[in-house]
């Protein structure tokens, strides 16, 4: 029995030290991990998929740990750029203005596997924006109406786009006050307080905020029409006066006022649709639909960017997260399972089919191909966030009855040409914080 027992303990002891020794190596890569931060923003689902991907990207590479930090979009910029400013920079960073951190991005060519592969991957002009192989696209968005479907048929009111491929403003919002009317909702119509969401108006009546020389020109007759459309809406009571009046200024979403039946047509983009998904549920139905056709029918573009930072102390494990997270099935994955548009240019020739909500999803690939040229330029000018801002901020004090519309334009006019007298990146980088 004392000879049993002693053999036991000595099987158990080799045990112990097989699993000392077979096991160090994966313990030892756990406890000395690189620990990668990786600011982020939501609009949806998309950071739940994230997690998801870069959990089995962790399990593969279990010397690598990253970190994701999520901040309110509306403090992304300033927080980011406060960070940046004193090289305190997370690793990577989700932004849709890259713009604003030429010189203190990480070029990443040394430290991907293949940075003529990437490159290949996505449209030439992504690096255009980026400055260089800093970071690589992480969608393209469209901004597009939603409508609450459920709300049009207890009014008794056709979809205008369900009858008229070109449906206008004007049949829009006709349609949506009738169902206002109908239905005994406050409103009937909403947008973001942004800039860059109204700006698809102008460019709809064919408004052109950018010169051949890449000035920009504030006073024309579509921008006036699209503003004075904006003001009728908040005058007549149709649109929520809070979103665009109030709250401490800066970026407001109307997304609370449709989500809570509050309005039939809601003007936002697709990255609300995982989002609508997520919250909304089956308490009511809703749908994508096309954007509202003028001159032309068209949104803005927009899309997210991921962008490393040259401060890093880990550039090598952060070029093989990106390697990872630009691969064909994960770009793929994200795509799918956040309800995002891809960048990869194979994967937009190929097409995506969506678990869910594919119908909103291809209404949005759909606006996307009706983009002008135009909208790209103005998305893509280093002075983007500046006409915003100030655009959003001027026709807030116009709908506040705060100044007119002429003063409106002319502050917008003497701010832009200000800003354009510097060098537009360095001017773009350096106000990014204001």
């Amino acid at each position: 029995m004392l000879k049993k027992k002693k053999l036991l303990t000595i099987l158990a002891t080799l045990v112990l030290l097989a699993v000392s020794v077979f096991g160090a190596p994966n313990a030892r890569a756990a406890q000395n991990s690189v620990e990668l931060h990786f600011t982020w923003y939501n609009d949806g689902v998309e950071g739940q998929v994230l997690r998801s991907l870069l959990d089995q990207f962790e399990a593969q590479n279990p010397d690598i740990k990253v970190v994701i930090d999520t901040v309110a979009f509306k403090d992304l910029h300033t927080t980011l750029s406060a960070q940046v400013t004193v090289d305190q920079g997370p690793d990577l960073a989700r932004e849709t203005a890259p713009q604003l951190y030429y010189g203190k991005t990480l070029d990443l060519t040394p430290f991907v596997s293949d940075a003529k592969a990437l490159r290949a991957a996505y449209s030439p002009s992504d690096f255009d924006v980026l400055g260089g192989l800093t970071g690589y696209p992480l969608d393209i968005s469209s901004s597009g109406p939603f409508v609450n479907v459920s709300l049009f048929k207890k009014a008794g009111v056709p979809i205008p786009s369900d009858t008229n491929a070109k449906a206008t403003w004007e049949d829009w919002v006709t349609a949506a006050k009738k169902v206002r009317d109908a239905t005994g909702v406050p409103y009937a119509v909403a947008i973001d307080r942004s800039g860059h969401r109204w700006f698809s108006m102008v460019l709809s009546y064919g408004g052109h905020l950018l010169d051949a020389n890449g000035k920009y020109t504030i006073d024309t007759p579509a921008f006036r029409k699209a503003a004075e459309q904006l003001l009728s809406w908040h005058k007549d009571g149709l649109a929520p006066l809070e979103v665009w009046v109030g709250g401490g200024g800066g970026y407001a979403a109307a997304t609370d006022f449709f989500i809570n039946q509050q309005v039939p047509l809601y003007y936002a983009g697709s990255w609300q649709v995982s989002n609508f998904d997520k919250v909304i549920g089956d308490k009511f139905e809703w749908k994508a639909v096309p954007n509202p056709c003028e001159t032309i029918c068209t949104g803005m573009p927009g899309g997210g960017f991921v962008i490393a930072f040259k401060s890093t102390k880990h550039p090598k494990e952060v070029g093989r997260v990106v390697d990872y997270l630009t691969s064909p099935k994960v770009a793929s994955q994200f795509a799918i399972d956040s309800r995002l548009l891809p960048a990869r240019l194979d994967l937009v020739k190929t097409g995506l089919t969506y678990k869910t909500h594919n119908d909103d999803m291809n209404v949005y690939l759909k606006n996307v191909a009706q983009i002008p040229e135009e909208a790209f330029r103005l998305q893509n000018n280093p002075l983007i966030n500046q006409v915003n801002f100030e655009t959003r901020d001027r026709l807030s004090q116009v709908i506040a009855g705060e100044i007119s519309l002429d003063e409106a334009i002319k502050d917008i006019q003497n701010k832009m040409d200000d800003l354009q007298v510097a060098t537009p990146v360095a001017t773009a980088a350096a106000t990014a914080a204001k």
